[in-house]
């Protein structure tokens, strides 16, 4: 599908084209949370995001909240939006989700609102729940 580039400088040929739209439709959130890999668990914790490149690690700062979270991932509420594809270290608010410092890639964002947005973030290696939190998410509180 993304073999040779034909000669329009590089754009998706029209058969490419139909099929990639046809893959974006089937794309509902029920399809997603059926593909899931792993069990998420809503939580509520803050979240700093920084650039997961070291001569970068001064340039931003962002706090923001996370939605829910898994072995494999997070999804996080962001006042700016973190670009797609970008790797970032994730420090978590080690009171309410104790976790350590985690690499991951932005996967997905999308606006909320004009100040919010909901990014997912895949991990670059699993992370093991807490007992904590889990027993949180067990007991409904």
């Amino acid at each position: 599908m993304f073999g040779e580039f034909d000669d329009t400088g590089g754009a998706i040929k029209s058969d490419d084209a139909f099929d990639l739209l046809q893959d974006l439709e089937k794309n509902t959130s029920e399809e997603i949370r059926r593909q899931r890999a792993h069990f998420r668990l809503a939580i509520k914790a803050s979240v700093t995001l920084q650039s997961g490149n070291a001569s970068e690690l001064l340039s931003m700062k962002v706090k923001g909240v996370t939605g829910d979270i898994s072995a494999g991932g997070t999804s996080i509420l962001f006042p700016i939006a973190p670009r797609v594809g970008d790797i970032y270290r994730l420090v978590f608010d080690r009171e309410a989700l104790d976790l350590p410092l985690t690499f991951a890639r932005c996967v997905r964002c999308r606006l909320v609102r004009e100040d919010a947005f909901e990014a997912g973030f895949s991990f670059f290696s699993p992370i093991t729940l807490p007992e904590s939190a889990m027993d949180a998410a067990e007991s409904g509180s």
